[in-house]
C-alpha cells in the first residue's frame, strides 16, 4: 500500500522518533510510506476552543495534501479523531460543496496506527521484540471517538519478550485533555495522581499509549516523583526488533 504519514504537530515538534518508528514498522511490513511536506495542523486545538471558522483553512489543506493515498496513518488517536469526526462538520458549516466532497474522499482513508495494522493490513504480529514489563493506557480519543477497542493490546500481546500487565482503571482519563490541563489544573492534577497510582501498582518499567500528549502528561508526573517508570509510544515498541538497542 501507498501510505501517507500524518505526523501531527505534537509528534513533529517534540517526538520525531515516533514518526520514524511508524515508518520503519510499515516499511518492514512491505508498504511504501510517504511524508507529504505540505501538511500542517489538523485544527483540533482551534476547533475545541471555539475558533471553528479558523479551522477551515486547516481542513482544506488536509484534504488537499492527503488526497489520493491508499491510507493515511496518524500516530495519534486524538488527531485522527479530529479528522474523522470533525472535518466533515467544519466543511459542511463553513466550507463549500467542493470542500465537502474533498473531505468525504479523504476522511475514510484516515486511520490511527493500531486500526491500520489490525483492520486494514490484517496483522497483529509485526515481528517486534521488546523484553520489558509494559502497561498500556488507552487514551480518551482512541477509546471513545475512534473506538479502537483492544486493537493496541492485540498488537502488544504478539510482541516477543514482552511482559504485558493490565493497567487498573485503564479507561479513566489521565487528566490532560489539551487545554483542559491548563484551564483546570487542580482537577487535571488530581486525575493525574490517580492515573500514576494505577501505573505504579502494575510494577511496569514502561507505560505505553497511542498518544504522546497523554504520555507527556503522565510521564511528567512520574518523572517529577522520580519513579523510574519510562514512557514509550506504541509505535516505538512495535518497531523494536531483536537487533535494536533501545
Amino acid at each position: 500500500m501507498r501510505i501517507a504519514l500524518f505526523i501531527t504537530c505534537f509528534n513533529d515538534t517534540m517526538f520525531p522518533r515516533t514518526g520514524r518508528a511508524v515508518t520503519e514498522l510499515l516499511e518492514r511490513l512491505g508498504h511504501t510510506v510517504e511524508f507529504p511536506r505540505g501538511q500542517t495542523c489538523c485544527g483540533q486545538m482551534h476547533f475545541n476552543t471555539g475558533y471553528r471558522p479558523e479551522t477551515l483553512p486547516m481542513v482544506r489543506r488536509f484534504a488537499e495534501v492527503f488526497a489520493g493515498y491508499d491510507a493515511v496513518v496518524a500516530p495519534s488517536g486524538s488527531c485522527a479523531g479530529m479528522v474523522r469526526d470533525h472535518h466533515r462538520v467544519v466543511a459542511a458549516q463553513y466550507g463549500d460543496a467542493a470542500l465537502t466532497e474533498a473531505v468525504e474522499q479523504v476522511v475514510p482513508t484516515v486511520y490511527e496506527l493500531s486500526e491500520l495494522l489490525v483492520d486494514v493490513l490484517g496483522v497483529t504480529d509485526v515481528g517486534a521484540y521488546f523484553p520489558h514489563r509494559v502497561t498500556y493506557h488507552p487514551t480518551c480519543h482512541s477509546l471513545r471517538m475512534l473506538r479502537v477497542g483492544d486493537r493496541p493490546l492485540q498488537l502488544l500481546r504478539a510482541v516477543k519478550g514482552i511482559d504485558l500487565v493490565e493497567l487498573p482503571a485503564a479507561e479513566s482519563c489521565c487528566g490532560f485533555g489539551g487545554t483542559f490541563a491548563l484551564k483546570n489544573a487542580d482537577v487535571s492534577n488530581a486525575m493525574l495522581a490517580d492515573k500514576m497510582r494505577h501505573v505504579l501498582d502494575t510494577g511496569a518499567e514502561i507505560l505505553s499509549a497511542g498518544d504522546n500528549s497523554c504520555l507527556t502528561h503522565i510521564g511528567g508526573g512520574l518523572s517529577r516523583l522520580r519513579t523510574g517508570v519510562g514512557t514509550m509510544h506504541l509505535a516505538e515498541i512495535l518497531a523494536a526488533t531483536e537487533g535494536d538497542v533501545r
